[in-house]
């Protein structure tokens, strides 16, 4: 078509679903369910790179932020499923990347 200038190399953006536990909805002031948009393959480190670009206030919460690494009592979860020791960079199930199904940042329980 004259003047499209997309290619099929073109990243595409996606919208993602993110469920934030109380503590860090508190912090960043939004509800139970975010939106974040990735673009390129969905995967954790993208969508949480999304989510602390749109939420500054989260930037050091979810992960460390000189590691990189997921914080202690934080879990991830998708499709019910715990992706929580995945590798940072796997891709996301589809019905994740889909905006099907949401991307869980969980609070980990412990005690006894």
């Amino acid at each position: 078509m004259p003047g499209s200038h997309v290619t099929e190399d073109a990243p595409t953006a996606r919208d993602v679903r993110v469920v934030l536990p109380a503590h860090l909805r508190t912090l960043a002031g939004v509800q139970r369910e975010v939106i974040v948009t990735v673009v390129g393959p969905v995967t954790q480190r993208r969508v949480l790179d999304a989510l602390e670009a749109c939420f500054p206030t989260l930037g050091g919460t979810i992960r460390d932020r000189a590691t990189a690494r997921r914080r202690p009592f934080l879990r991830f979860f998708a499709c019910a499923e715990d992706l929580s020791h995945d590798p940072p960079d796997t891709v996301l199930p589809d019905e994740v990347a889909s905006g099907k199904e949401p991307f869980i940042v969980l609070g980990a329980i412990s005690g006894g």
